[in-house]
């Protein structure tokens, strides 16, 4: 656990020193679970929006995407069944009077039985060597099978309690497994109650006469409401699907683990229109797609894992959560629900207008059923830079951290260095800068040695590093840099934007899924 600890605070420290992530309003103490992405964060994001957007709008015929307002009508939100069940479970601490959600300190005991559940498992590869039979030792190992056993049993629990708004029986269960304030060790518990997460504002220009209105906390109503706009104009017959980024908020009381659990925060969704009858295949379906799309990423198969809800929301007949094996253990990444027809129907009834959809094949209206994919991009924001950010020993004994994202992501795609600063050497590579500037985020440094600049480039991720010299004023050539290898190579000036382009293009990624 300390060395998850340790990872995590190099994380945060390494995506503030080097302009990926800062506190927002630092410098007035910031606020609690808000942050900005600082440049090259900001460049890291949209090359991730970019990815998604691809893969799921511009190679699916049949879907597309829209922006819709992050102020609503407030009887969407009663439609939807946020207002009156968008809740987290929560319990203050007498001692230490800190506030917890009672269903996240269950699990995190979970995570620690999984913990020595994993520990067992090493223990016995090391044993074993090469003979390691994991699934076998899995499977038959008394200790293993009693871990497992019995985080199964809590979580079972726990869902039902949930699912029956039980709260009593959550701190029971809380009290049972002697579960204490992770800060100051008391056990000294209040009762569980729900707390509403939505932001509340008001929409007018005196209070007399101002609307009570919600900042959203998904971004899935703004599809949902804009269904019929969206099926006659586009002329799309189902099965279709509507995708959309963009920004969501939840009043987090326990927000934690950085950008993991934010109050402002930007979601990648799409949701998938169906005749009834054919949701839970479609919904097979997008779990194998979706999978597919993060191990692309090249991040690790071990780093993945799927998770099917026992305690099923309000709307779905089915979810699953992908999780991500994050420097604090596998939490969700992102979820894929059979929302059934819940929210067109709730829309249909709140509304008073008919939303649904004529089959020419069926010969009959009926209002379409969804299945739904929904990303966080913090979180896979998270889960990219923590696992590509990587401390290497070098042959010579030296070390480097070197930020190993795939180059379509990589915020800066190459460095243009001049190895001194005199003797036109400037001059000739801000002609390179120039010139590939129009394809490809590059930057153009010529401060310190040219090894601080390539440990500098590695640290942000910079795919590769061109270097000009003296020879390059007479042969037209240049030394390329790979992040990866370090490995270096001459090559003319005329290959540079066709190597980067081979290795930058988001092709490379789309074309694994």
């Amino acid at each position: 656990m300390a060395k998850q600890e340790d990872v995590f605070k190099k994380v945060v420290s390494h995506a503030k020193e080097y302009g990926f992530i800062f506190p927002s309003s630092e410098i007035y103490d910031g606020l609690s679970a808000i942050y900005d992405y600082g440049q090259n964060g900001a460049e890291l994001k949209n090359n991730i929006k970019q990815y998604w957007w691809k893969a799921m709008v511009q190679l699916n015929e049949n879907i597309v995407g829209i922006d819709s307002a992050i102020f609503m009508h407030p009887t969407i939100w009663k439609a939807s069944g946020h207002v009156d069940a968008f809740n987290d479970p929560l319990i203050d601490n007498k001692d230490s009077k800190k506030r917890f959600r009672a269903d996240v300190l269950v699990e995190d005991y979970c995570l620690k039985i999984e913990d020595k559940e994993n520990k067992e498992i090493e223990k016995a590869a090391k044993r074993f060597g090469d003979a390691f039979d994991k699934a076998e030792f899995v499977a038959t190992n008394p200790r293993v099978l009693e871990y497992r056993a019995k985080r199964e049993a809590i979580l079972s629990r726990l869902a039902k309690s949930l699912e029956k708004e039980d709260l009593a029986d959550v701190k029971a269960l809380i009290e049972e497994l002697e579960i204490a304030d992770p800060d100051t060790g008391s056990k000294n518990w209040t009762e569980v109650r729900q707390f509403n997460l939505m932001f509340g504002t008001k929409l007018g220009a005196s209070a007399d006469s101002a609307t009570d209105l919600y900042l959203r906390p998904e971004t899935a109503q703004g599809i949902f409401v804009n269904y019929l706009n969206v099926q006659k104009t586009s002329r799309h017959k189902l099965p279709f699907g509507i995708a959309q980024i963009g920004k969501a908020f939840r009043n987090e009381i326990v927000a934690r683990q950085f950008i993991f659990r934010m109050r402002e925060f930007e979601q990648m969704e799409m949701q998938y229109f169906v005749p009834p009858g054919t949701e839970l295949e479609f919904y097979e379906n997008w779990k194998k797609t979706r999978l597919n799309w993060h191990l692309a990423l090249g991040l690790g198969e071990d780093n993945y894992r799927f998770h099917d809800h026992e305690k099923l929301a309000h709307y779905a007949n089915a979810a699953a959560d992908i999780e991500f094996n994050f420097p604090f253990g596998f939490k969700e990444l992102e979820g894929i629900h059979s929302r059934t027809d819940f929210d067109l129907s709730a829309h249909e009834k709140h509304s008073g207008r008919k939303i649904q959809y004529f089959d020419p094949e069926r010969n009959e209206n009926y209002v379409p059923y969804v299945v739904e994919t929904s990303v966080g991009l913090d979180r896979l924001f998270l889960a990219i830079f923590s696992t590509c950010l990587k401390d290497e020993v070098l042959e010579d004994g030296s070390e480097r951290t070197v930020l190993s994202l795939p180059p379509a992501l990589a915020p800066v795609k190459a460095a243009i260095l001049p190895l001194v600063k005199k003797d036109g050497l400037p001059e000739f590579a801000d002609k390179i800068f120039n010139d590939l500037k129009f394809d490809f985020n590059v930057i153009f440094e010529e401060k310190d040695s040219i090894g601080k600049r390539y440990r500098r480039q590695d640290a942000i991720g910079t795919p590769f590093c061109i270097t000009v010299d003296h020879d390059s004023l007479n042969d037209n050539t240049v030394t390329l840099r790979y992040r990866d290898t370090m490995e270096q190579e001459r090559v003319p000036v005329s290959e540079l934007r066709r190597i980067i382009d081979e290795k930058v293009n988001f092709r490379t990624l789309l074309s694994k899924i």
